[in-house]
C-alpha cells in the first residue's frame, strides 16, 4: 500500500509542479478542470446518481468551467462572490455537521447535487484566480491545508484524548481528536509567521496570503490562520459525513493508494474561497 501511495504521489506531482510553476496560469487551470470534473463524478456517485448521470454531472462541470473562463472570471475582481461563498461554507458547514450523517440523507438528491456542484465550481475558480494572483499566493493557501493535516495527524497520534475528554466528531470521523485540531492550528500559525518572514527576507514580488494579512494587523493574521485551519477541518468532516452516509470508505479509486480526488481536495473546498475572500478584504 505504501509503495502504491508513493508511486501515485510521484505521478501527481509530475503533472502538478510543472503546471504550478509555469509562467502563465493556463496549464494549472486546465489541470484543475480535469480534477474538479473527476470530483464532480465522485460526488454524483456518492449521492446516488447512476454512472451515466454522474458522468453527465462531470461534463456539466467542464462546461461551467469553460464558460467561466470565456467570460473572463479567472481575472475578474469578484469580492462579493467570495464573501457569499465563504459565508455559505461557514453557515452550511456548521449546519450539516450539526445534523450529522442522518441529516444529510434526508436532504433531497437534487439539492445535494446542486450544493456539491457549486462548492466544486467555486473551488476551481478560486484556485485559478489565486494562480492568476501569483504562485506564491496560491502556494501559501495549499500548504496551509497540508500543514494543518500533518500537524493534526502527529498531534493526534502523540496526545490522543489526553487533554480533551471527547473526540471531535465520533459519529462522523472517529479518528479525529481535538488535540489533532489544536496541533494543526499550531502548525498553521507557525507556517504563517515563517512565510511572512520569508516574503520579507526574499522580497517576494507577489506577497503570500499571510503577508497581505500581516500588513493589516498581526492579530488579523493570527485570527485568520486559526480560522482557515478550522475551516479545513470542516471541509474534511463534511466529506467524511457524505462518505459515511453513502457507506463508502473512499470517494473513488481513481488515485491508487489515496482513494479519490475528493479525498485529496476536501479540505481545500472551503479554504480556497475563504482565502480569496480574505485577500479581497485586505486588498
Amino acid at each position: 500500500m505504501l509503495k502504491q501511495r508513493v508511486i501515485t504521489a510521484i505521478v501527481l506531482l509530475a503533472f502538478l509542479l510543472p503546471a504550478l510553476f509555469y509562467p502563465a496560469p493556463e496549464p494549472l487551470c486546465l489541470l484543475a478542470v480535469l480534477a474538479i470534473a473527476a470530483a464532480a463524478w465522485e460526488w454524483g456517485k456518492m449521492n446516488g446518481l447512476s454512472q451515466p448521470k454522474a458522468l453527465g454531472l462531470a461534463m456539466l462541470m467542464v462546461l461551467a468551467c469553460a464558460l467561466s473562463w470565456i467570460m473572463g472570471l479567472l481575472t475578474a475582481h469578484t469580492p462579493t462572490l467570495w464573501t457569499v461563498v465563504g459565508a455559505a461554507w461557514v453557515l452550511v458547514g456548521a449546519w450539516l455537521l450539526r445534523r450529522g450523517v442522518d441529516g444529510w440523507a434526508r436532504i433531497s438528491g437534487a439539492l445535494r447535487g446542486l450544493v456539491g456542484f457549486m462548492a466544486l465550481w467555486a473551488a476551481w475558480l478560486a484556485i485559478c484566480q489565486a494562480r492568476v494572483v501569483g504562485t506564491n499566493f496560491l502556494l501559501s493557501v495549499l500548504l496551509l491545508v497540508w500543514v494543518a493535516d500533518i500537524g493534526a495527524y502527529f498531534a493526534g497520534r502523540a496526545f490522543g484524548t489526553k487533554f480533551f475528554k471527547n473526540k471531535l466528531a465520533p459519529a462522523i470521523s472517529p479518528g479525529k481528536s481535538w488535540e489533532g485540531v489544536c496541533g494543526g492550528m499550531l502548525g498553521v500559525v507557525v507556517l504563517a509567521l515563517v512565510w511572512v518572514w520569508a516574503d520579507g527576507a526574499w522580497q517576494a514580488p507577489v506577497p503570500s496570503l499571510y503577508t497581505r494579512l500581516a500588513h493589516q494587523s498581526g492579530l488579523l493574521l493570527l485570527l485568520a490562520a486559526l480560522f482557515m485551519a478550522a475551516m479545513s477541518v470542516v471541509g474534511d468532516l463534511v466529506e467524511s459525513l457524505i462518505k459515511r452516509s453513502a457507506g463508502v470508505k473512499d470517494s473513488s479509486g481513481l488515485l491508487p493508494g489515496h482513494g479519490g480526488v475528493l479525498d485529496r481536495v476536501d479540505a481545500l473546498l472551503p479554504t480556497l474561497p475563504l482565502a480569496m475572500m480574505l485577500a479581497s478584504i485586505v486588498g
